[in-house]
């Protein structure tokens, strides 16, 4: 019903209705609680308006009338908390089966990968009905990936990936913003999102040209780097094997445990001595300057597929450690 009102952005994923829930309770409470005060301070203005022979008396205060207007505001404000939490976290917190998509930000546009190897600027064509996961990161200063149709809007970081996800309802095409100043250009980072119908979909995924998946790129420039030397599927390996790590947790040589997830994978490519996994050394070279954030992307969905049967080459897992004597079954 709101969606037809001309000052309301259209809905067109399952997060809007929840978030326009919110916005209007919001809305309702400061709306009233404004009328009150209103109301309040002009019936209190007229009653105790200075008159002649009339003198100021002193007025002690009443306890209910303090807890009253105590408790009910923080009762109401903690019900606009708990509501918000449940929102956040549910945004937070993608669907398995996700279908992935790599965004890299940029002064000043948008670059984007699908799983399949397909390639976008500043435009998004994704199914309808379908749960889509973005893992983002820049290239440069903050952005801000904001699409106002689906109620999304997620920082996007140098140096480390951010997540947000949504499932669109409706076939259509969408505007997309950077919502963060990000320089000069700010204004011009703008795109779109394109929902189509499923058999759309797969019609335009293979009708753009698309040089082998994400993960087969990732497997070749993992050879080509020479990872495979170190990160072998045997034991005769001088860094982690990778293959199922992704997901798990790894014990590192301090005794930490932490999950191999795509910010880890992507910290041992980087800075491989960070997280040093047991048992290993922290031989493996550093890879910053060497391999762009496109390059990154495809070793973290590389390294992915590992857990997946059938994905990999022998001798080639692992991307902690790898070239280098390293300890970090993360992308070392």
């Amino acid at each position: 019903m709101f969606n037809n009102f001309p000052l309301w952005p259209a809905g067109a994923s399952t997060n809007a209705g929840d978030v326009d829930a919110l916005f209007i309770f919001l809305l309702v409470v400061t709306g009233l609680v404004t009328i009150a005060i209103f109301f309040l301070i002009v019936a209190f203005a007229a009653k105790y308006r200075r008159r002649k022979g009339v003198q100021a008396e002193q007025i002690e205060g009443s306890m209910p009338l303090e807890i009253t207007w105590s408790v009910i505001p923080l009762g109401v404000f903690m019900v606009i908390f708990a509501w918000g939490a449940v929102i956040y976290f549910h945004e937070r917190t993608p669907p398995r089966g996700s279908t992935e998509v790599y965004v890299v930000g940029k002064q000043w546009m948008w670059k984007l990968q699908h799983e399949g190897g397909q390639r976008e600027i500043n435009e998004l064509h994704i199914p309808v009905g379908r749960d889509v996961k973005l893992i983002m990161t820049s290239q440069d200063v903050i952005h801000s990936f904001y699409v106002p149709a689906f109620r999304i809007k997620q920082d996007v970081l140098p140096g480390r990936y951010s997540y947000a996800w949504f499932h669109a309802t409706k076939a259509g095409t969408y505007h997309l913003f950077c919502a963060e100043y990000c320089g000069t250009q700010h204004s011009g980072m703008i795109g779109q999102v394109v929902v189509m119908e499923p058999a759309q979909y797969e019609t335009w995924l293979g009708g753009g040209p698309a040089s082998g998946t994400l993960a087969q790129n990732g497997e070749a420039l993992f050879q080509q780097l020479g990872c495979n030397t170190c990160h072998r599927s045997d034991v005769q390996g001088r860094g982690p094997n990778l293959v199922g790590v992704f997901g798990k947790p790894v014990m590192l040589e301090d005794g930490r445990t932490v999950v191999a997830d795509e910010n880890y994978v992507r910290e041992s490519i980087l800075n491989p001595t960070a997280k040093v996994v047991s048992g290993f050394k922290p031989i493996m070279p550093t890879f910053q300057g060497i391999v762009s954030e496109e390059q990154l992307n495809q070793l973290v969905a590389y390294v992915k597929s590992l857990n997946k049967p059938a994905a990999g080459v022998a001798g080639t897992p692992n991307l902690n450690n790898a070239e280098t004597q390293n300890q970090n079954p993360k992308v070392q």
